[in-house]
C-alpha cells in the first residue's frame, strides 16, 4: 500500500477544511488534503456572507444553550476571521446587520475557495472523489487515515494532526431521523448533498464524544411541492420573511412566535402535524418585507410570484372572509385561521403566541398564503470540540491528534443560530493553530 507522511491531514474540502489546511501552509506544515466529492467548495459556494453576533452578551441572549466556550470563542475569534479573510486577497465588505441581532460582512465565498485550492494545490497534496475509510492511531492518539481513491486503490496518510470537516451528516437520512426528528429525511437537503455523517462516523469511530442530543439543526421554510433546481434555490426560494407573517399548523394555530426568527419557525414546524403549514402574509408584510432584501446587499426577489410560477401551494385572498374558500385538499379550515387572525390583530401585544419582535397587525388586505415546510441546511448535533478545535473525549479530555471545524461539530448551537461560514473559519483557523503545536513529521 502506497503510503504519504505530512504533518497535517485534512478531511473535506468546504469552508472549515480549507481554511485549515491554508492556514497550516502559512504555519509552514506540510498538508494533505481529502476530499470525497469530485470538486472542492462544499456547500460555502452557496454562501455569500460571514455573519455572527458581535458581541458575548448577544450571543448569549440569543444562544444561551449553547456551549459557552464555543460560543464565546466564536464572537472572540470573529474579526481575526474577517482580517484571515481580506489576508487571502478576498474582498469583504463593511459590516452589515444580519437578522436582529448579527453582524456580518459580505464576500465572494468562491473566490475565497478557489484562492484557497490555487495555495493548496502549489504547496501541498488535494485528493478528490476520494474516501476516508477509517482513522489510524498510534500510541493512543490520531496518527492519519486510510483512503480510497476513485479506482479502488487504497493510500495510507500518515500525520500528527488530522482535522475533520466534513460538513456534517444532513445528507444521512438514517442520522437525521436518529439525531433530528423522525420525520427529518422528508426534508429537502438545502446543502451540498457529500456531507453523510463521514466525519461523525471517523470521531466515533476512536472515541470522541457527540452531542448535544436533540439540539435542533440549521434550515428555513420553504414552499410546499416546489424541489429546488439547483443551489440558487437554496437562497430564492427560502421565505425568510416568515418572522413578519404568520404561521398556521394543520390544527388551524400558531404553535410558535415567527417573529424570533425564520430559522427557529424550521425547527418548530418540523414538530408539527405532517410538518406542514400555512404562510399568511397581508399587503404591509408583502410589500415591506416579501419584496425586500433580506440582509442589506442582498438580490430582492419576490417569493410569493416564484413560489406561483413554479406550481407551488399558493394564493391570494381579496379579505379574511376570502379564507373560506382554502381548497379542501389543502387539509386547513380556512374560516377558522382567519378567525385566528382577527384574534392575532386584536391582541396585539398580548397575542399568544406572543410576537415579540413585530406585533403589528396583519389587517391590510390583500393576503398572500403560502403553504410551507422545513428544509435542512445542516445538523446541530455533531462532534464535541474545546475552544482551540480539539476533539473531546466523553470525559471531555482532548483525544491526541485529533481536530474537527465546521458543520461536523456540535454544542456551539442549540435551538439557536447565529451563522454558519463564521464558526467554519473561526473553528478552521483554530484547528490548523492548534495542529501547528503538534510534532512535525520528520
Amino acid at each position: 500500500m502506497r503510503t504519504i507522511e505530512t504533518d497535517v491531514l485534512v478531511i473535506g474540502a468546504g469552508m472549515a477544511g480549507l481554511t485549515a489546511a491554508t492556514r497550516s501552509l502559512d504555519h509552514g506544515r506540510s498538508v494533505v488534503v481529502v476530499e470525497k466529492a469530485e470538486s472542492v467548495g462544499g456547500s460555502a459556494r452557496y454562501a455569500g456572507y460571514a455573519w455572527t453576533a458581535p458581541t458575548r452578551a448577544m450571543m448569549d441572549e440569543v444562544n444561551p444553550d449553547g456551549d459557552p466556550a464555543l460560543r464565546h470563542a466564536l464572537v472572540d475569534g470573529f474579526p481575526d476571521a474577517v482580517a484571515w479573510i481580506r489576508a487571502l486577497g478576498v474582498h469583504c465588505g463593511d459590516p452589515v446587520p444580519v437578522l436582529r441581532y448579527g453582524i456580518g460582512h459580505q464576500f465572494d465565498t468562491n473566490q475565497y475557495i478557489d484562492q484557497c485550492r490555487r495555495r493548496i494545490t502549489a504547496a501541498a497534496q488535494l485528493f478528490t472523489g476520494t474516501e476516508t475509510v477509517e482513522l489510524l492511531t498510534r500510541d493512543n492518539a490520531v496518527a492519519g487515515a486510510r483512503v480510497r481513491r476513485p479506482d479502488g486503490t487504497e493510500i495510507e496518510i500518515h500525520s500528527t494532526a488530522v482535522v475533520l470537516a466534513t460538513g456534517g451528516f444532513q445528507a444521512d437520512s438514517e442520522l437525521v431521523a436518529e439525531y433530528i426528528h423522525p420525520r427529518a429525511p422528508d426534508m429537502q437537503l438545502r446543502s451540498n448533498p457529500a456531507s453523510a455523517g463521514d466525519g461523525l462516523r471517523l470521531a466515533e469511530s476512536v472515541g470522541a464524544a457527540t452531542g448535544t442530543p436533540n439540539s435542533g439543526f440549521y434550515g428555513h421554510l420553504v414552499p410546499t411541492g416546489v424541489p429546488f433546481r439547483d443551489p440558487a434555490d437554496f437562497v430564492a426560494l427560502s421565505l425568510y420573511y416568515s418572522e413578519h407573517a404568520l404561521l398556521f399548523n394543520l390544527d388551524n394555530r400558531r404553535f410558535t412566535d415567527e417573529t424570533l426568527g425564520d430559522h427557529l419557525t424550521s425547527m418548530r414546524l418540523l414538530e408539527q402535524p405532517q410538518a406542514r403549514g400555512l404562510l399568511v402574509a397581508d399587503e404591509r408584510v408583502y410589500r415591506e418585507w416579501v419584496l425586500g432584501s433580506y440582509v442589506e446587499g442582498a438580490v430582492a426577489v419576490d417569493k410569493f410570484d416564484l413560489t406561483q410560477r413554479r406550481s407551488g401551494r399558493c394564493g391570494i385572498a381579496d379579505t379574511l372572509d376570502d379564507f373560506a374558500y382554502l381548497p379542501a385538499e389543502w387539509g386547513y379550515d380556512g374560516a377558522a385561521i382567519a378567525e385566528q387572525i382577527r384574534v392575532v390583530n386584536a391582541a396585539a401585544d398580548a397575542a399568544l403566541p406572543a410576537r415579540t419582535h413585530d406585533a403589528q397587525p396583519l389587517d391590510q388586505g390583500p393576503y398572500y398564503i403560502i403553504e410551507t415546510r422545513p428544509a435542512l441546511t445542516f445538523p446541530f448535533h455533531g462532534i464535541r470540540i474545546d475552544a482551540a478545535a480539539r476533539v473531546l473525549s466523553p470525559a471531555s479530555s482532548p483525544i491526541e491528534g485529533l481536530f474537527a471545524a465546521g458543520s461536523d461539530t456540535g454544542g456551539l448551537y442549540h435551538y439557536a443560530y447565529a451563522g454558519g461560514i463564521a464558526p467554519a473559519l473561526v473553528f478552521g483557523l483554530a484547528a490548523a493553530d492548534s495542529a501547528a503545536e503538534r510534532p512535525v513529521v520528520v
